[in-house]
């Protein structure tokens, strides 16, 4: 009832202020009216010579207007008529030709929508202070609610996802199993004293999965989901985000057990003393309070916390200790089997032709995310569908393909013949050596035709199997592979380019890391020189000193040099080996602009010999 008389009350104030603003209207008007040139002034200032011009405009209401009077003395005088044409007469009697202007409709703008709007803007206002005031009796008197929770919660009968539609993470599923059997039944852990986790960090590259994996285990266990980022914690005034961080596990606390998902959590947990504010950083605050809240709440009140990030290195240690995010999880790449079932689950509901090999498309596809894989296939159906096709091909595939990994292909960009013939025999040298090599390729796709990553052409290689190690034999021959390119121009044209500078940058950063990092350089040894560390942040890389010396840091630009050099004449030795199939590649590039794996591997015809007996060679 106090309520409703409340409303009432705000209501008659609206009204009251809508009649004042329209009194207002009236009374200037009015005044307006008062202070007018009259008649009588104008016939007087035209007997005496002091009118120089006149406007005068009509209104719809005829005869009714006004005349807009210039004077000597640069003044401009306003009339309003009852009948504009005796003042025309008046003018044109005493020699003054006065300017007729458009019949003027009456403003109604002005005279009611106007002050309708703003009554309407005051009633907005007034509901805005209701609210407001109400948030405030509610024991929350926060300006705006700038320290309200941005966490949007779904409720267990809107989260459809399941574990069902996770593919190719089976190890990360099986150690969730048991967050999902507590927020199930959780007097089973209780009653033999187990304490279930607070806090789940998923950790992995972009795209893996995480926030997938993490709506599949509400909507398993059929909990509430909290979902929030990192991000909305953060803002630039002080106070805000912890208060965020307050409101967030206090709505968690009223629908436990429920699950709290924070995305990307390294917006929020980066390592502290990295700033530049010191403990009074807003970031560092929210950060604070996120840790308190963690060690606040009961250890079995049924608030699971899940955490996403890609950059767990630069998270604080405080957060990551037993006690707050207990357990790590590692979401990392799909295998050839995983890469399979996540093409098989996106494709549910896409019709795909007889010819399509998911396999085969998982098999070529290594290295891709669950984003990647279902980017590939949505390209796919946009392709088809721009085709007028009713289904996706294999050939749909390969398209989407070279365009998600290589960039749209430029066939409308001119090229001159010379840099068509150019770019034909780099591409042949790169490819000569994936075929040549053993542990890289075979070749899927060559190609002479631009991208939109700006490189001329293009080489596809199709690794057959997924490896957890790379051997030292297979990065130099990754190497040989990069310098082919340059190899290939310098053998047919006695000159070189600027087209391999990718290329030779690739080479380098592999032959770096080989020395420094792998410890693969017998005159280096085994030890670890490298200093390329992540460090971001603004004051910590100020202080840090580098680890190698001046001597060490002259030896190691030498060895990466002597592996560059010795991977070239070894690559150079193999091209000139293979001279007629450089050629051979060349030419048919020139005639197709993109070759196939069948037609690249028939070129070699009368070389199997030769293949033979390159595998035997021992390893370097």
């Amino acid at each position: 009832m106090k309520k409703q008389r409340n409303y009432t009350r705000y209501l008659l104030m609206a009204v009251l202020l809508l009649v004042i603003l329209m009194a207002m209207r009236f009374v200037g008007s009015a005044t307006a009216l008062s202070n007018a040139y009259t008649v009588g002034r104008l016939e007087r200032d035209l007997q005496s010579g002091k009118v120089v011009d006149a406007a005068l405009t009509p209104y719809a209401d005829t005869p009714t207007g006004s005349a807009e009077v210039l004077l000597k003395d640069g003044s401009r005088k306003k009339l309003y008529a009852t009948d504009i044409r005796e003042v025309e007469k008046l003018l044109r009697k005493n020699h003054v030709d006065p300017q007729i202007n458009e019949v003027k409709d009456d403003n109604w703008m002005f005279s009611i929508l106007v002050p309708g709007l703003i009554g309407v803007a005051a009633l907005v206002f007034i509901v805005m202070l209701i609210s407001n005031n109400q948030n405030a009796q509610s024991g929350n008197s926060r300006m705006m609610n700038f320290g309200r929770s941005r966490a949007r919660i779904a409720n267990p009968e809107d989260n459809k996802v399941t574990l069902k539609d996770v593919a190719g993470l089976q190890e990360e599923k099986e150690q969730l199993a048991e967050i999902i059997a507590f927020l199930k039944s959780p007097a089973k852990f209780t009653r033999v004293g187990a304490r279930i986790p607070k806090g789940v960090l998923l950790e992995g590259s972009p795209g893996t999965g995480k926030t997938l994996l993490a709506k599949a285990i509400a909507g398993e266990a059929g909990v509430p989901f909290f979902t929030i980022s990192g991000s909305d914690f953060v803002e630039m005034f002080v106070g805000v985000g912890a208060s965020r961080v307050r409101d967030l596990f206090a709505d968690a606390k009223k629908n436990a057990p429920c699950i709290v998902f924070i995305d990307e959590i390294d917006a929020v947990a980066r390592r502290r003393g990295t700033g530049m504010g010191g403990g009074h950083d807003e970031r560092e605050q929210t950060l604070n309070q996120l840790l308190v809240e963690m060690d606040g709440f009961g250890v079995n009140e049924g608030i699971i916390v899940l955490a996403a990030t890609n950059r767990v290195d630069i998270l604080d240690p405080a957060i990551l200790r037993p006690g707050r995010f207990d357990r790590k999880i590692t979401v990392s790449r799909p295998d050839i089997g995983g890469r399979e079932e996540i093409l098989q689950v996106h494709a549910r509901n896409k019709p795909l032709s007889e010819d399509v090999d998911l396999k085969q498309v998982a098999q070529t596809t290594a290295g891709f995310t669950g984003a990647d894989l279902e980017n590939l296939l949505n390209e796919s159906a946009i392709h088809a569908a721009m085709q007028n096709h009713t289904y996706i091909s294999q050939a749909d595939i390969r398209k989407a393909f070279v365009q998600v990994g290589i960039g749209t292909e430029k066939h409308s960009r001119i090229i001159s013949e010379e840099e068509k013939k150019i770019t034909a025999y780099h591409e042949a040298g790169h490819a000569i050596l994936f075929h040549v090599l053993p542990d890289v390729g075979p070749v899927y796709t060559v190609s002479i035709i631009p991208t939109g990553l700006g490189a001329a052409g293009y080489t596809m290689p199709l690794p057959e199997k997924d490896e957890m190690f790379v051997t030292r034999s297979k990065m130099l021959e990754e190497i040989m592979v990069s310098l082919g390119g340059r190899i290939a121009e310098e053998i047919i044209f006695g000159d070189i380019t600027t087209g391999a500078s990718s290329d030779i940058q690739k080479a380098t950063k592999q032959a770096h890391n080989m020395v420094t990092r792998y410890g693969m350089s017998l005159k280096i040894g085994t030890v670890n020189y490298d200093d390329q560390e992540e460090d971001v942040f603004i004051g910590y890389e100020i202080g840090h000193a580098k680890k190698n010396s001046e001597l060490v840091q002259g030896q190691i630009d030498q060895e990466v040099k002597n592996i560059i050099d010795a991977c070239y004449h070894k690559a150079k030795e193999l091209i000139l080996e293979y001279e007629d199939v450089l050629h051979k590649s060349a030419e048919l590039l020139l005639e197709k602009e993109k070759i196939g794996r069948e037609e690249f591997e028939a070129l070699f015809e009368g070389h199997e010999e030769k293949l033979q007996a390159s595998e035997m060679i021992p390893k370097a």
